[in-house]
């Protein structure tokens, strides 16, 4: 009887193994094609490849989190982010932990934003110089 139970649990052992083996090795083969997926993602669009993390979230990641394509529209953002934080608001039954990356994914897209005009108002400087010094040799 006793060797019986023996086996029992060797079988039973053995069977959890490679169930845990097989687990694995799916996990190992799901996140080489996750890597597989990001990088061809990223490996077509260089701005993406740029695009640095602040505080844990690219831009890539900000708009898709408030779904906006194009960050020339304002006013599609700031509506996609009001509606978001409603729709999420504690108060509501909705997730603070979502409401809280919906808020982080607008504060990444207006630093984008911030960074992107404080960039043209230079190349505007510099242009107003070069006309100026350009009039002045003429």
């Amino acid at each position: 009887m006793a060797k019986h139970f023996a086996r029992i649990i060797i079988y039973g052992a053995q069977s959890v193994g490679r169930a845990f083996a097989k687990a694995i090795r799916q996990e190992i083969e799901a996140s080489r094609e996750a890597a597989r997926q990001r990088q061809a993602v990223c490996g077509g669009s260089s701005s993406i490849k740029n695009d640095v993390a602040h505080k844990g979230m690219t831009l890539f990641e900000a708009q898709q989190i408030l779904n906006v394509k194009n960050l020339d529209d304002r006013e599609e953002i700031q509506y996609n982010f009001d509606h978001l934080f409603r729709v999420n608001e504690k108060s509501s039954g909705g997730s603070f932990y979502l409401q809280s990356k919906v808020y982080r994914a607008k504060e990444r897209i207006d630093r984008e934003l911030q960074k992107l005009a404080s960039n043209d108002g230079l190349t505007r400087r510099q242009k107003a110089e070069q006309q100026h010094q350009h009039q002045q040799e003429q």
